[in-house]
């Protein structure tokens, strides 16, 4: 590709997008991580986290999985890091309560955790692994709760990253956000035993994170700043509690100067002022909201194209479900280790191999059901998949019998 560096003024964008593409397919295929970075540098002035992002969703249409560029995703940024350009100043990014300054805010808590309490515990542990067992335990516990940073991301974030054509940037921080919570668990459980690769396992865990704070803050907001309006963040914003945050609270409520919706809201109006028509009876809209809600379950509708439609909001749900998720392909919502068993089951539903499947977990004091059928219309034709979930505990729980009223 030397016709291609000589001067990169002279490039088009399309030769600096092709060059660049190539010198990521080379460092793939094994190149030196510091060759690849000086012909980089030759290439170009600078690049932009949504133009890291756009490259790598066009190199997996174009043939690369996802799972190639999540194991080379720390080289990338290694490789990209001197050439990043500087974020722009961004008002929002500065403001209490916006959900990109939340973000940061917790990364700045998970760094001051890391340096006052998971370093110091991971060195006691070296020298006296018999007796600093619990205590590694537990400070990898209290970083466990980034558990709920990455969550947001994956739950609330990565919908609008596939709305604007960039799918593998979230593909791959997913999974390697759990690629991070998997080795923090197996560390904080190998501590407890006094197993010495805890320590290391820890260390690793805790460089993963680092790196992850450097794509968040260089490569994944800065993008959304460009991408996402301001209905878009605010509607994030609204959905972040139902999630959680990590080690730190907002300082404040954002609400933007301009915080309308109303098309939303209006839409939803009309909505509620007609009628549904059942084969067995008639209800508005409220009331079919509300009787759906009222079922001692949590239930969750994909349609036949594999979007998620609709979902119920139980009194306490088991798996919570933000409004983004909706219209989303279903396996964009989950992680990509559990994604094969997804489409398995619903091609099976498709091909009428199968009518329904059940899981059963357990979760703390929970003891989870998830029940999954396949909706068919009066003629057979597959219309989606139902899922259903409830905790069974209680029902298990059940002896005797009940004749009165309490």
């Amino acid at each position: 590709m030397s016709e291609w560096i000589n001067n990169r003024n002279q490039l088009s964008d399309q030769e600096r997008r092709e060059g660049m593409k190539n010198l990521i397919r080379q460092l793939h295929q094994g190149r030196s991580p510091e060759e690849v970075k000086a012909e980089f540098a030759r290439i170009t002035h600078g690049i932009s986290g949504d133009e890291i992002a756009r490259l790598e969703s066009e190199l997996v249409r174009e043939g690369m999985p996802a799972s190639d560029i999540q194991s080379m995703c720390d080289v990338h940024a290694a490789v990209f890091a001197d050439q990043l350009e500087e974020p722009a100043e961004h008002v929002p990014d500065e403001t209490p309560g916006h959900p990109a300054f939340t973000l940061k805010a917790e990364n700045r808590a998970i760094e001051k955790l890391i340096s006052e309490v998971v370093n110091p515990a991971i060195a006691r542990y070296r020298e006296n692994p018999s007796t600093e067992g619990m205590a590694l335990s537990s400070a990898l516990s209290q970083l466990l709760d980034i558990d709920k940073h990455y969550a947001r991301k994956e739950q609330l974030i990565f919908p609008y990253l596939e709305k604007y054509d960039r799918p593998a940037p979230a593909k791959v921080m997913w999974g390697v956000d759990d690629e991070i919570r998997g080795t923090l668990k197996y560390a904080r459980d190998r501590a407890r035993l006094g197993d010495p690769d805890a320590a290391h396992q820890a260390a690793t865990a805790v460089s993963r994170v680092h790196e992850m704070i450097f794509k968040e803050e260089r490569i994944l907001i800065p993008m959304l700043l460009e991408l996402l309006t301001e209905d878009e963040w605010l509607l994030i914003a609204r959905e972040s509690d139902e999630t959680g945050y990590c080690l730190v609270e907002p300082e404040a409520v954002w609400q933007p100067a301009r915080a309308d919706i109303g098309q939303h809201t209006a839409v939803e109006a009309l909505q509620q002022a007609g009628l549904i028509r059942f084969p067995t009876g008639v209800l508005n809209h409220e009331q079919a909201a509300a009787l759906l809600d009222a079922l001692p379950f949590d239930i969750t509708f994909v349609d036949d194209k594999d979007l998620v439609r609709y979902f119920n909001r139980a009194n306490e749900r088991i798996f919570p479900r933000p409004k983004t998720v909706i219209g989303r392909h279903v396996s964009n919502c989950h992680p990509p280790a559990s994604v094969h068993v997804v489409e398995k089951l619903l091609s099976d539903f498709k091909s009428g191999v199968k009518d329904g499947e059940d899981f059963w977990i357990k979760m703390g004091d929970k003891y989870v059901l998830i029940r999954y059928y396949a909706v068919r219309g009066q003629n057979g034709a597959y219309l989606g998949t139902l899922e259903v979930t409830l905790d069974i505990a209680p029902i298990q729980a059940i002896t005797g019998q009940k004749r009165i009223i309490s």
